[in-house]
């Protein structure tokens, strides 16, 4: 291991969007086991020093890589289109609509059945558009459209966050 290894290569991964979640779990823990300061203990203070910027940067991995949407984007970055989402905000006109229509949606809905009826149908947007992403990534090797397709991942997100925010209010 390399500090300066992505964290693919930390974790022993292929550069794809598709993984397999127990293996990065396994991996992470593995690594965790390997860098964890107590192993360090008698070596002394700087040693694990060294050993807890280990575990922080093992940590730092794990948490883009277990997250599809956080590993779309590192791929995205690696592959030389980062993101942007706080400079680009340019969506297609269809899926500026739908916002608008479930956003309207939202407003209306008073019951927990038209919420959760309205959150399928963004789950189903959402992994209808991961697996867009992880085609873009892996098989068409288009990193900037990817990216544009992670911006939208990041709009359904917030609008399901939202969405159990409505929800959590109506147990209130």
């Amino acid at each position: 291991m390399r500090l300066t290894d992505n964290d693919f290569q930390l974790f022993g991964l292929p550069e794809t969007q598709a993984q397999d979640r127990a293996a990065i779990d396994a991996r992470w823990k593995a690594l965790q086991a390997e860098v964890h300061p107590d192993r360090f203990a008698a070596e002394g203070a700087a040693a694990q020093r060294v050993a807890m910027q280990w575990a922080m940067r093992v940590n730092e991995a794990y948490q883009r890589l277990k997250d599809p949407l956080k590993r779309a984007a590192y791929l995205c970055e690696l592959r030389g289109a980062p993101v942007q989402a706080e400079n680009n905000t340019q969506m297609p006109a269809a899926f500026l609509m739908q916002q608008m229509e479930w956003r309207e949606a939202l407003d209306e809905a008073r019951h927990e059945a038209a919420l959760e009826a309205l959150d399928d149908d963004a789950a189903a947007a959402e992994a209808a558009a991961l697996a867009q992403a992880a085609q873009l990534l892996d098989e068409r090797h288009d990193a900037p459209a990817a990216a544009a397709q992670v911006r939208a991942l990041m709009f359904i997100q917030r609008f399901r966050a939202d969405i159990d925010q409505r929800l959590a209010a109506l147990d209130a």
